[in-house]
């Protein structure tokens, strides 16, 4: 926040490395009312997660940017300042597009309002609603227009919606509702089912995806769209992990001991040390080598892939891994992950193997040189010292980047894994 003669401007914060615009998914105080120093001012969503962001300074809020609008890094999205007095106390505030530059539309290119805008196209712009109330009003045809709001300050919410589409007595006959909240009052909606989209597959659901999921779908086919990748795959003997892990799990006491997955973190961690650029990427028409060894892990997490970072994992001790692995994942299925948290990872770790899947590839999380997919651990009769035997083995599966990783040195990454897998006791030191 900046402060000018009058007000204090809000900007847009950098909440992560790279981060270049965020979206404003809810003020949590309305335009016109009082703020204090500490208070929950907004919610903001990265391409990585959401965070609230705190009042830095106090009086009266003046919205700028509204509501599922865009604001790139250092952008005025609001003002605080001193209450008017006198003839300037009856005058409407100014229009947000005389005080300040227009920030940028997302998707929904929604009329901007200052502090939330209208679902519909031809809804009043005054109608205040919250976020999952325009949600829900959007996947069932309802007019927010027709609607008097319960919350706060007459702000619509949710419940007002689904009263209005009879979803919590009647839930299938919503289409029967009062005339207020029939879809046919509205202008067609691409974002709810549509009458005449009824074919054999019955009736069709449009699903608005979240910020998180457009970015996750952009970055995925810009990854294949751009990145040349080849696979290789090993199959790793994981007796002596298990054994390791036995005795990992009796010191651990009435604690979690390290998963399978946090030994093969640990491992990738150390093998990354020896081949650089499988630690780095293109960009740009140049390799990046990077000093620090940071291991992302993705976890499935409200309808979207999430991949927090573990920071110097190279450095940690395999108890200290599958402690922060934990946290972070418990952070992301909470929806309380921030994006420092998701940012500079320079490898991935992809495990399905809990899931009974045996083996399967990753797309390249970029501009990250390679991704790791672990499959499930199977007992398998194999060759073992020159006989037939029972044994553990996990496959694995690497992704890489042609254009940084070349057949030799990822074959090198890939077995220097499968060897510390095999011999992991000196991981444990």
């Amino acid at each position: 926040m900046s402060e000018t003669a009058t007000a204090v401007d809000v900007t847009m914060p950098g909440l992560s490395e790279g981060m270049e615009t965020g979206t404003i998914i809810a003020w949590l105080i309305e335009d016109g009312a009082t703020v204090n120093v500490g208070d929950d001012l907004l919610e903001v969503e990265t391409d990585k997660a959401a965070m609230t962001v705190e009042a830095e300074a106090a009086g009266i809020l003046r919205i700028v940017v509204g509501v599922n609008q865009s604001a790139r890094v250092g952008d005025v999205i609001a003002r605080i300042g001193d209450a008017p007095t006198g003839p300037e106390a009856a005058a409407p505030p100014p229009a947000p597009a005389a005080s300040a530059e227009p920030a940028p539309l997302s998707e929904s290119h929604e009329s901007p309002s200052p502090a939330t805008a209208a679902t519909n196209g031809n809804a009043d712009s005054s109608v205040r609603v919250s976020p999952v109330a325009r949600r829900v009003a959007r996947q069932h045809g309802v007019d927010l227009t027709a609607l008097t709001g319960t919350g706060p300050g007459g702000r619509i919410v949710r419940s007002d919606v689904e009263q209005a589409a009879g979803l919590p007595a009647t839930p299938a006959q919503a289409d029967a509702s009062a005339p207020a909240a029939a879809p046919a009052a509205t202008a067609p909606s691409a974002e709810r089912s549509n009458p005449r989209a009824r074919t054999a597959k019955g009736d069709v659901r449009v699903e608005e995806l979240t910020r998180v999921q457009t970015v996750v779908a952009r970055r995925m086919s810009e990854s294949k769209a751009t990145a040349p990748e080849f696979i290789l795959g090993v199959d790793v003997d994981m007796e002596e992990a298990m054994a390791l892990r036995t005795k990992l799990k009796a010191l651990a006491g009435d604690a979690k001991p390290p998963s399978y997955n946090d030994l093969v973190i640990k491992a990738s961690a150390l093998a990354l040390r020896e081949f650089p650029r499988a630690n780095g990427a293109y960009v740009d028409g140049h390799f990046e080598l990077y000093e620090n060894i940071n291991v992302g892990m993705a976890v499935a997490a409200n309808d979207a892939l999430i991949v927090p970072t573990i920071f110097d994992a190279d450095k940690r001790s395999i108890g200290e891994i599958g402690r922060e692995s934990r946290r972070l994942a418990d952070r992301v299925r909470d929806g309380q992950v921030t994006p420092p948290e998701l940012a500079g990872g320079t490898f991935t770790v992809s495990n399905l193997g809990m899931f009974g899947i045996s083996e399967f590839v990753s797309i390249l999380n970029p501009p990250q040189a390679a991704i790791l997919s672990v499959g499930e651990m199977k007992r398998k009769p194999v060759e073992w010292e020159d006989e037939v035997a029972l044994r553990h083995v996990m496959k694995l599966r690497l992704s890489c980047d042609h254009r940084i990783l070349y057949g030799a040195d990822a074959a090198g990454f890939l077995s220097r894994i499968k060897v510390l897998l095999q011999n992991p006791l000196g991981m444990a030191l």
